[in-house]
């Protein structure tokens, strides 16, 4: 169960309670004494707000419940994406004070579109200025209609305040319920125009523990994290209305890896999430790329700590020892999605594991083989990416990190590798020219907590140069380049031909194969999965640098020739060639760099607007449509991403503290005026005298 919410909601306040309310804990820890279970970190202690997720285990009656509370900060929203592949269900938590904000927002869709079982807890109650009605119209207006009080706050905004729940003789209750689940439940439906026909209070409560695992339907309960206030409301509402998922110990071992943390002698340490089967000790396991590595040591959350164990089994949450190759994202033994693929919601279209851009098609299995050589032909295609499905955008920053002291640039390097283990997006790269060290990044705070990290952690002090927005790159026509064996100064035991094609927007990159099938070498219809993989691997690289210095997106690249000597060529040289018949391809087709744009929710005071408008306007921001709702005038349309930090700096002063800003990315748009390029890394293989002395270094 994952506990996620907008900073300083009261989610890491609500864990304590839940853990004082269990008995794993004597006393309850304080945010702002730095005092809190979960909140270990000696930063988060400092800050007051939650950095890394964090796991507890405890039991509620005959239910163990594994615990993972989530940072709410929007700086560390790839922590909580990496949450949410291994939740069974989520407490919501929404400030009765400040009511639904930005990133509560953010939050919820995810959780919808995952189709994750969501209960929502309304904290603060007992603060000034706390609002019951207000709020819940807040969530029935901006997160999602399907929502049911399961009681009422009393003696709002004092220290006495309480909550009632609803019971069976609560009139208005029983018939709220029934309306809500008359819309996925035709018995009920049919009872509910029934003037006469009563549905049973049970029946109803059964109704509504399955539509709220299945995620259509979302109680919502008040209380205080702080006084106690309603949470073992709460706590009933968790263990009767969330689907408990144990798992099949005795089963294939199916786990994911969601967390990857460093020990104390720096040994590496992978927090795990086992759906079905076992994993002990000695037991050897497939980890990144084709190694296995033995698990040398197991801990087992439970009753409050990580207890040392010789297995983990399904449904346990752990840390295993050993895994020196192991990724955030990687399977231990089957993939949940290929084991048990989850049924698509009503217009959507179903999830499977590894999405790019919302899709995965296709695989080495797809090929199609014509019956007679000669002109007959193969067609294959297999959209690539990431590997790990994305519910949120990616960091939109980049900023080059340097050591203050010149003879720490190689510790600072090893230091960034190990942090950017544990949060991938962080896409560590060195431009190889300048020497110089980059990392993308959310936001500002992100950045101040990866110094103060570097600092406290590895004794490095940093500087950051100018942060500066991450563009992509588009191809703009279409190219074609072939390289072939024994010609053209190649030194390739290969012959590769490749097409680039633009694509629509949105669409990412897909890779196909167009070739005469007595072109392809007997090995490759023997190993598909493996050649497959080798391009497939080789394009999304190269890739991953356009003709700028950008991520290239939006196209399609087809292999249209391929050559070979029977039996000296391998993978490898298809490999090594394919970057300079790529790069020769894109640069014929030509690339246009293309800027990030948000969609903005804008949320003013009446009054401001004329002073809102003209800074709008300056930081290019585009108003697509406006709403007057009572004193409060609502904006939303386009801006830049680069812009959108400045927008959120001024809007306190221009709104007298009243504006509400929400910021998500939207689509790309080509750059208007100087093009901005990247520093590249590794060998350029547009120059292939430069790129041919870069592979023969690395060899």
């Amino acid at each position: 169960m994952g506990i996620l919410a907008h900073v300083d909601a009261g989610k890491t306040s609500l864990t304590e309670r839940l853990l004082f309310a269990a008995g794993v804990i004597d006393e309850i820890g304080s945010v702002d004494e730095g005092s809190t279970q979960t909140d270990s970190l000696e930063l988060e202690r400092q800050r007051g707000i939650t950095i890394k997720s964090a796991v507890v285990s405890f039991v509620i009656g005959d239910a163990r419940v594994n615990l993972i509370d989530t940072p709410g900060h929007p700086d560390f929203i790839a922590e909580v994406e990496r949450v949410l592949s291994v939740l069974d269900g989520a407490v919501l938590v929404v400030s009765a004070v400040e009511g639904v904000q930005a990133q509560t927002r953010v939050l919820m869709r995810a959780l919808r579109r995952l189709r994750i079982p969501t209960v929502i807890f309304v904290n603060k109650i007992d603060r000034g200025g706390a609002q019951d009605e207000l709020t819940l119209n807040g969530i029935r207006e901006k997160l999602t209609p399907d929502v049911v009080p399961m009681g009422s706050a009393r003696d709002l905004g004092t220290p006495g305040a309480g909550f009632l729940p609803y019971g069976p003789n609560d009139h208005t209750f029983t018939a709220a319920l029934a309306e809500l689940l008359a819309g996925d439940d035709d018995a009920i439906l049919a009872a509910y125009l029934d003037g006469d026909k009563a549905v049973p209070y049970r029946r109803l409560r059964a109704a509504l523990a399955a539509q709220t695992g299945r995620a259509v339907a979302h109680p919502v309960f008040f209380g205080s994290a702080i006084t106690g206030a309603g949470v073992d409301a709460l706590v009933a509402g968790i263990t009767e209305l969330l689907p408990a998922t144990a798992g099949d110990p005795g089963g294939p071992v199916s786990g994911v890896v969601f967390k990857v943390e460093r020990g104390p002698a720096g040994e590496k340490i992978a927090y795990v999430r086992m759906f079905s089967g076992t994993v002990r000790t000695r037991d050897r396991l497939r980890c990144h790329g084709d190694g296995e590595r033995k698990v040398t040591a197991i801990s087992v959350f439970d009753r409050g700590s990580a207890v040392p164990r010789t297995s983990l089994s399904a449904g346990e949450i752990g840390k295993l020892w050993g895994l020196t190759d192991m990724r955030i994202g990687d399977p231990i033994g089957t993939p949940r999605d290929l084991a048990t693929p989850p049924k698509p919601g009503p217009g959507e279209a179903a999830r499977t594991g590894g999405e790019v851009d919302g899709t995965r098609a296709g695989g080495p299995g797809g090929e199609a083989r014509a019956g007679a050589a000669g002109g007959s032909r193969v067609g294959r295609g297999v959209a690539f990416g990431s590997g790990v499905g994305r519910e949120f955008s990616g960091p939109g920053l980049e900023t080059a990190v340097v050591a203050r002291r010149a003879g720490q640039k190689g510790a600072l390097h090893a230091a960034l590798a190990q942090l950017a283990e544990q949060d991938p997006l962080i896409d560590l790269r060195q431009d190889d020219t300048r020497q110089e060290l980059f990392v993308s990044l959310y936001g500002e705070v992100q950045k101040e907590v990866i110094q103060e990290t570097l600092a406290a952690d590895f004794g490095i002090e940093v500087e950051f140069r100018e942060t500066t927005t991450i563009c992509v790159e588009r191809p703009v026509g279409t190219g074609v380049a072939r390289d072939v064996l024994g010609k053209d100064a190649n030194p390739f035991y290969a012959t590769v031909g490749l097409r680039v094609d633009p694509a629509a927007p949105g669409s990412g990159v897909r890779f196909t194969l167009d070739l005469k099938v007595g072109s392809i070498p007997l090995y490759v219809y023997k190993a598909v999965e493996e050649f497959s993989k080798a391009i497939e691997d080789t394009v999304r690289d190269t890739l991953r640098q356009g003709l700028h210095g950008w991520q290239v997106v939006d196209c399609t690249v087809t292999m249209t020739e391929s050559g070979y000597i029977s039996p000296l060529s391998t993978a490898k040289d298809f490999r090594l060639l394919t970057p300079l018949v790529l790069m020769s391809a894109l640069e014929q087709a030509g690339t246009v760099v293309c800027e990030p744009f948000d969609h903005f929710h804008l949320e003013v005071p009446a009054g401001t607007l004329g002073q809102v408008l003209p800074v709008l306007a300056r930081l290019r921001a585009v108003p697509r449509a406006t709403t007057t709702r009572g004193s409060t005038v609502t904006l939303e349309g386009g801006i830049p991403a680069s812009q959108a930090h400045a927008l959120r700096q001024r809007l306190r002063a221009l709104t007298h503290g009243e504006g509400v800003l929400e910021c998500a990315l939207d689509h790309y748009e080509p750059v208007q005026g100087p093009i901005p390029a990247r520093p590249r890394t590794g060998g350029d293989p547009r120059s292939r005298e430069e790129y041919l002395l870069h592979v023969r270094r690395r060899v």
